[in-house]
């Protein structure tokens, strides 16, 4: 018999509590291989949350936990959670669940039948057939919403998931284990997205399953948007191996740039000629700075003959992107003339080599260990 946890953070959340914990516990004559519990996870809410809890303790007993805090913020209230069910509840599976009745409890065996095939980490989904969020959203919810999503998914080059930032997840304890050292220090939806990172980092078994996303009934809403929309730009911008893959790929590029406009304009080198010494500069600079900084977390590593292995089979791959380069400017050079080469070898770098780069790199040189 496997036991999940379900972690539900608190503050101010009297109105919906007892119902919500209530709904949960229906759901366990639905699991028969699972031994379901809850945590509470309460910010010392001045409305009584906690004294709800203690209450509907005396039914439920052990199954029914509550764990009283400092108001921190989401993140820290997760973490907190999870610290303690892994120490004291030792739970196989642990869900994120808001305490405000969004989240429908009924949902809850769906997420187990997919841990149960395999998943270790099941998101419920706004954004996938069968899916939505509440009609009577106001513009400016429903456009925070996607349009966060679109950036971390554009951001992190990771289109297959959906939903970045639901709040109802199902995640194997092993996987929160490795992680919560890392993404502990963030909060809000900044630390839904951290946790999703690392799962996708650590090459976990990730599913959607749909979920009809409920508007709260009582109490206010707690984000604060520009400051949410500035956290998921600044966590991008940090850790966003595709983000840092162009910012490598703008240098090779002043790189490239910069030599070819030396040997074409200066030495008069012929345009293939440059472009193919030009090229081959800024990949041995790209190799470097990627293997280093952005595929920090898959690095090639091993003896300088491995290294150099590496290095040779980086350049093969990346004969084509010269080639591409070389062939591509000189059909430009031969129909259009010479005068804007510079223009023609912009537009095949940005439009043509990173793109066809980053899929083969991730590919062939720094695969997913």
């Amino acid at each position: 018999m496997r036991k999940a946890v379900v972690v539900l953070p608190t503050f101010n959340e009297k109105e919906s509590i007892k119902d919500l914990i209530e709904n949960i516990f229906r759901q366990q004559k639905s699991l028969p291989n699972w031994t379901l519990e809850v945590l509470v996870v309460d910010s010392q809410s001045p409305d009584g949350t906690g004294k709800i809890v203690k209450l509907l303790q005396k039914t439920y007993k052990e199954k029914l936990h509550l764990l009283e805090t400092e108001k921190e913020g989401l993140g820290k209230a997760y973490t907190r959670g999870f610290t303690y069910a892994m120490e004291n509840l030792k739970p196989y599976v642990l869900f994120e669940m808001d305490a405000d009745l969004s989240h429908d409890p009924k949902e809850i065996p769906n997420f187990l039948k997919s841990v149960e095939k395999g998943a270790d980490f099941v998101v419920g989904s706004r954004y996938i057939k069968g899916g939505s969020i509440p009609a009577n959203w106001g513009f400016h919810r429903k456009l925070f919403s996607m349009m966060g999503n679109l950036i971390v998914k554009l951001g992190f080059m990771k289109p297959q998931v959906q939903d970045w930032t639901s709040g109802y997840r199902a995640i194997k304890v092993w996987l929160i284990n490795s992680s919560l050292e890392k993404v502990k220090k963030y909060t809000g939806y900044v630390f839904q997205i951290a946790l999703l990172d690392q799962a996708l980092k650590k090459n976990a078994h990730v599913v959607e399953i749909p979920i009809q996303f409920i508007d709260r009934r009582y109490g206010k809403s707690k984000i604060i948007f520009g400051e949410y929309i500035f956290q998921i730009f600044w966590y991008i911008f940090r850790h966003s191996s595709f983000i840092k893959y162009v910012i490598v790929g703008i240098i090779g590029f002043i790189i490239d740039f910069g030599l070819s406009f030396l040997l074409i304009e200066k030495v008069h080198l012929a345009v293939w000629l440059a472009t193919i010494i030009s090229a081959e500069s800024a990949i041995i600079s790209n190799f470097y700075w990627n293997n280093s900084w952005s595929f920090a977390h898959k690095k090639l590593e091993g003896e300088w003959l491995t290294y150099l292995s590496q290095f040779l089979k980086f350049n093969l791959v990346s004969v084509g992107a010269i080639a591409i380069q070389a062939i591509g400017i000189q059909i430009f050079v031969n129909i259009l003339g010479k005068k804007f080469w510079y223009l023609y070898k912009a537009l095949i770098i940005i439009f043509i080599v990173i793109p066809y780069s980053y899929i083969l790199y991730n590919k062939v040189i720094w695969k997913d260990k």
